[in-house]
């Protein structure tokens, strides 16, 4: 993932906003609202096409924006203020994308595991439980929160094991858009993203203004960049396409 920016792409990028993807667009749409989908019943057609499901699991520090992040993806209400999460919540969302070597779309279906920050410290069962079967693990911070974006290579260390080779990582800088109050710079993202190896996708404290379609337009590249990975990563693993030379420090 990290060095997706660079390789060749396996997957045919906004194709869901193309005309191609239409039919598509319009069952996640309904009276420009979005639908929400629960597993595991998938959307009605013509969403037949091959079902690949995942498991993301969400780290960061305490106000960063996780639920909200989890929120924005799936097209469901932001909370207006901030609250901690207890413990797990576990949301499944769809996504459809299409390989460019298919002629059909694949439909994701993600589970995004959030847990709150102080619980997992206070459990220590529940970092088991959430990389337990995870293919992802996302690492946030806040634009707004330099603590948040310092703390990133601890918070790596303290979430990832030597077994953890497998999982896709993806590092999330939330509230992008409130640049008055930004307290980390471009600069300090691209020298991340050198020593690490990781691209750094970037999300807005707000979902903006527009309706379900402009929403979706919004969360489209990140959602495309989260089931990228996870796809080049089987791709890897079934060894239709070469890995990478090297893995990032952990």
């Amino acid at each position: 993932f990290g060095a997706m920016a660079g390789q060749d792409r396996e997957l045919e990028p906004g194709w869901l906003l193309s005309p191609a993807g239409h039919p598509y667009l319009d069952c996640i749409l309904h009276r420009n609202q979005r639908r929400v989908f629960w597993a595991p019943a998938p959307p009605p057609a013509p969403w037949l096409s091959p079902l690949s499901t995942y498991k993301l699991f969400l780290a960061g520090k305490s106000g960063v924006g996780k639920t909200a992040l989890v929120a924005w993806l799936g097209g469901t209400p932001v909370p207006p203020a901030h609250h901690e999460t207890l413990g797990i919540e576990a949301t499944p969302l769809f996504w459809p994308a299409k390989p460019r070597a298919s002629s059909r779309p694949v439909l994701f279906q993600l589970h995004l595991w959030d847990c709150g920050d102080a619980a997992l410290r206070k459990f220590e069962h529940l970092l088991p439980a959430c990389k337990e079967e995870a293919d992802a693990a996302l690492f946030l911070f806040s634009f707004t929160d330099r603590a948040s974006f310092a703390e990133l290579p601890a918070l790596m260390g303290r979430v990832l094991g030597p077994g953890d080779r497998h999982l896709v990582r993806v590092v999330v800088g939330t509230k992008f858009d409130l640049s008055p109050h930004a307290a980390v710079t471009e600069g300090d993202v691209r020298a991340f993203e050198g020593t690490w190896g990781l691209r750094v996708l970037r999300v807005g404290a707000t979902p903006g203004a527009g309706g379900a379609r402009a929403g979706l337009a919004r969360v489209a590249p990140v959602l495309d960049a989260l089931v990228e990975g996870l796809w080049r990563r089987d791709q890897v693993t079934a060894g239709v396409i070469p890995g990478d030379s090297g893995d990032p420090p952990t």
